[in-house]
């Protein structure tokens, strides 16, 4: 939250916890949507006036959202899963199906199998690449 140009070694080194596994918690966070991008926090007092005259309506509307503070309770933090079948919420701990780099949650075994049954030639289509992109970097 402080700082989102930081390494994840520079995290890990931080935390005491292998780079690996800060890798592997950030694309989690990020496969349950809770990290839906990594955007640039901009200081317009940087910026010169006659500079500021130029810039794009977009870039002027996300600035005036920047400046809003976050405040966040991180003791009550809770994120709300959907599960990838049915829809319905995750209340307990999600069943988790792993293929490739993606991780895919669930409300209960059922829905995975079912997700597993349905989804199971583009599962295997989705590794099958995975695999060969891994052996291209390999070379």
């Amino acid at each position: 939250m402080q700082d989102g140009r930081k390494s994840f070694r520079a995290i890990s080194r931080e935390l005491k916890i292998s780079t690996p596994t800060i890798k592997a918690r950030y694309d989690r966070l990020v496969n349950m949507g809770l990290i839906k991008s990594v955007r640039p926090e901009i200081d317009i007092s940087k910026i010169s006036v006659s500079a500021k005259k130029k810039l794009p309506n977009e870039l002027v509307d996300y600035l005036k959202i920047q400046k809003k503070s976050l405040h966040i309770n991180l003791d009550n933090l809770k994120v709300k899963l959907e599960c990838e079948f049915c829809e319905g919420p995750i209340h307990e701990k999600p069943k988790v199906l792993k293929f490739a780099d993606i991780e895919r949650f669930f409300c209960c075994s059922s829905c995975k199998n079912d997700y597993r049954e349905k989804y199971g030639g583009r599962i295997q289509s989705l590794i099958e690449e995975y695999e060969e992109n891994k052996k291209m970097k390999k070379a």
